[in-house]
């Protein structure tokens, strides 16, 4: 992926998100959402967010709540926007990046 080669990426993530690896369902969200090796596609992008959100990756989560605040392959809500951040931020796995992103973005939300 970091060399450009996004389809041999997105062949090694596809067979791993599928058995539920949240890293590799958070780069495939990433790719749909930027058009990188597949058509840009927010509602795939948005499903493979989510599956990793919901167990827990930080950055997954992250990246739904932005979904959310653009609406990009859902409605534009800002509660859920605001749920999907706060859960990024509140990680207890979280790293340091991360946790400046999601401090970053909370701010966003509360103007």
């Amino acid at each position: 992926y970091n060399k450009g080669d996004y389809k041999t990426a997105f062949n090694e993530w596809k067979p791993l998100a599928e058995r539920g690896h949240t890293g590799a369902q958070n780069n495939l969200g990433s790719m749909y959402d930027n058009g990188r090796g597949v058509l840009k596609d927010y509602q795939e992008a948005v499903r493979w967010y989510k599956k990793a959100a919901e167990q827990g990756d930080a950055f997954a989560q992250n990246n739904l709540g932005w979904m959310y605040i653009n609406g990009r392959g859902v409605v534009k809500d800002l509660n859920k926007a605001k749920y999907w951040i706060k859960k990024a931020y509140e990680s207890p796995a979280v790293r340091f990046s991360i946790k400046e992103l999601t401090e970053e973005d909370w701010r966003k939300l509360e103007l």
